[in-house]
């Protein structure tokens, strides 16, 4: 049991190193918000269906299917959004208040208290994210910041999918790309600008940074909690402004490398407690 949540842990690990990516590659793309959602979201459709078959998955389709398939289409889409009318610190950020939303709706729909380690780990994680981004979050693009907000909310949908009743995370992911690639694909036809630096990032937006990402998330959450994941996947609004530092040149300043050591200890501490908690808890057992 032990091994096999490890295992979970290690794949939402790479699920959010492989989301840390899309600062990126978006960086480079010059087209809009839906443009980039669209076609991605299309080029990640062949990976997951491949991916479906590969494994024998059916898709299913039922009420509880379907509000993931919004989450996830929401998610993605207001990410995108919200990284061209704001900064990408501020989107972040602002994104990564899902795991107090996921706390939030663990204990009114499912009456599940949090342990007191997950608030602690939350509120230090959180303030970690917010030190990262002390010199940079603005108060303006206040559209974009509301819409990465919102999508800090329907992000902690999607951790949540398992734990639906008939719930099928891997069928949500799949449906929700199809909503994605269908009202972005328009906005990208209508696009003048195709330089290879656009069309090379698209794809490894697609391939990497969506499909395989969600299909590592989906495969971590089946034994990992939904608070742990959220928390696990705060490494995500650390690693894409470094990633853009080491890329890009941009430098960090003091604070960020702060609100990161924050980051990662925390998380690291987390899943050590975890982890010798559950070791404890199989010997009493």
């Amino acid at each position: 049991m032990t091994q096999n949540r490890t295992r979970g842990v290690l794949c939402v690990f790479a699920a959010a190193v492989l989301y840390s990516i899309g600062g990126l590659c978006m960086k480079v793309i010059p087209w809009n918000g839906l443009s980039i959602n669209g076609g991605r979201t299309a080029i990640a459709l062949v990976v997951i269906g491949a991916y479906l078959i590969i494994i024998r998955h059916p898709l299913r389709m039922n009420r509880w299917v379907l509000l993931g398939t919004f989450a996830i289409f929401l998610t993605n889409t207001l990410f995108c959004l919200a990284n061209k009318m704001t900064t990408a610190a501020n989107a972040i950020v602002l994104q990564f208040t899902a795991p107090i939303f996921v706390i939030l709706f663990s204990l009114i729909f499912w009456r599940r208290r949090p342990k007191k380690l997950d608030v602690i780990a939350c509120a230090v994680v959180f303030g970690g994210v917010l030190f990262f981004f002390v010199d940079s979050l603005e108060m303006g693009g206040g559209l974009g910041n509301l819409l990465a907000l919102i999508s800090g909310v329907t992000y902690a949908v999607v951790f949540l999918m398992n734990d639906m009743p008939e719930g099928d995370g891997i069928s949500s992911v799949f449906w929700g790309d199809v909503l994605s690639a269908v009202t972005g694909m328009p906005f990208l036809f209508q696009e003048t600008q195709f330089p290879a630096t656009a069309l090379i990032s698209i794809v490894v937006l697609g391939v990497f940074q969506v499909a395989m990402a969600y299909i590592l998330l989906m495969i971590g959450l089946k034994t990992t909690p939904p608070v742990t994941a959220s928390l696990v996947s705060g490494i995500e609004p650390v690693l894409n402004p470094i990633l853009v530092a080491v890329f890009y040149g941009e430098t960090m300043g003091r604070f960020a490398l702060v609100g990161a050591a924050i980051v990662v200890v925390g998380v690291v501490a987390y899943n050590v407690i975890q982890a010798r908690q559950s070791r404890e808890e199989n010997v009493r057992t």
